[in-house]
């Protein structure tokens, strides 16, 4: 997840609406895009804990802290710059909306807990009976407006996340889910095994 963050970022056409709040955050007041990412994580899965009266799962605590590391990692690296061409930007860009997916699919196909977002996104769905759709568009209107007016990067790009990101996800969930079902199942019949083979 980090890795496709960092590319839609890098690519320079527009960032995903939470990222154009990290990103303004970071213009406007220093630190980093990772830690602002991990501060604003931090406040968004409290406010999800506060309105759901129960503490998030391991899983969103894990998100939070790792992806903005490995943000703060991968935006070091020194081939990590932005295209010369509109084609190259494209291409980026696009490449870092399909990495996403997939992390995405992968950390919850573990289903050891939904990340800040996602928690304070079940949190509103649950406290409101707002549809999950409606809860979302809301939150992302809502961090993009915020994000924009602190001179986060706004353009085509943020336009086709928020229109694309559900599609490439809907497509990524799936699959990373089969894999991680066909592997645990795996892992617990070898571990049977095992047991069987000590008696």
């Amino acid at each position: 997840m980090a890795l496709g963050i960092t590319l839609t970022i890098v690519a320079d056409v527009g960032a995903a609406p939470w990222d154009v709040l990290h990103v303004g955050l970071y213009y406007q007041f220093g630190l980093t895009i990772g830690t602002w990412n991990i501060i604003i994580g931090f406040i968004v899965l409290g406010s999800a804990g506060i309105m759901m009266k129960e503490w998030p799962r391991f899983g969103a605590y894990l998100n939070m802290i790792f992806v903005g590391a490995f943000i703060d990692m991968y935006m070091s690296l020194p081939f990590m710059v932005e295209p010369a061409t509109w084609y190259g930007k494209s291409v980026m860009f696009l490449a870092g909306m399909v990495v996403y997916a997939y992390g995405m699919g992968i950390y919850l196909s573990a289903k050891l807990g939904a990340g800040p977002r996602d928690s304070f996104m079940l949190a509103l769905t649950a406290r409101t009976k707002w549809k999950v759709s409606n809860a979302r568009r809301l939150m992302e209107i809502g961090v993009l407006v915020i994000g924009w007016l602190l001179g986060g990067p706004v353009f085509i790009g943020t336009v086709i996340f928020s229109l694309a990101a559900g599609t490439f996800i809907g497509i990524a969930l799936p699959q990373c889910q089969a894999l991680a079902n066909k592997w645990l199942k795996d892992k617990d019949t070898n571990a049977e095994i095992e047991r069987g083979a000590s008696i």
